[in-house]
């Protein structure tokens, strides 16, 4: 009877030990895909797959002005970020897991000290309705990132104006391809 409670015994430590182990790993949680905007945005077809980590992975991952905005839904100040319009072409992803958000074509200057844009990449970014029922709130579909807000002043076509923090976001400019001799 005594091996067998320490077997027992030996097989708990394991399945604890294997729990605290997942823990430093995040989670993925598989979430349904939405229509593709690989033709309209140049941006490859990607499959979305929730990333879940905790608030202490989080803050490990992301400078204390990231984890703000993006785990605590806090705003940068106006005129403080990057990612004024931008002559060079390129993808603004998510500064906490990388999933393209925005294409730099569709980038104009709001005026409002913060990058916009009239459309995001079509799934990339879910919208919400804050707690006040006052804005409508971006986060990112991946990681549930906070990103900002979106508007109904914005520019032609959508007349939409989602406008970004931008520590939120990173760019990362398009691959020149060689000249052809």
């Amino acid at each position: 009877m005594k091996n067998r409670n320490v077997k027992f015994a030996v097989v708990g430590v394991a399945v604890v030990a294997a729990g605290f182990a997942r823990l430093s790993q995040p989670s993925v949680v598989a979430a349904p895909n939405s229509q593709s905007a690989a033709k309209s945005t140049g941006v490859k077809k990607e499959k979305i797959v929730k990333v879940v980590r905790t608030e202490a992975q989080w803050k490990k991952l992301l400078t204390a002005a990231q984890f703000d905005v993006l785990r605590q839904e806090g705003t940068e100040r106006a005129f403080t970020g990057d990612y004024h319009p931008r002559k060079e072409t390129g993808v603004y992803n998510c500064a906490a897991c990388g999933l393209s958000l925005y294409r730099s074509e569709t980038q104009f200057d709001s005026g409002t000290g913060w990058p916009s844009f009239w459309k995001p990449i079509a799934g990339h970014v879910q919208e919400t309705t804050d707690a006040d029922g006052s804005r409508t709130e971006v986060k990112c579909a991946r990681c549930d990132g906070h990103l900002g807000h979106v508007f109904t002043d914005g520019p032609k076509p959508t007349g939409l104006r989602y406008c970004m923090n931008a520590v939120a976001m990173k760019f990362v400019a398009d691959k020149k391809t060689p000249a052809k001799k």
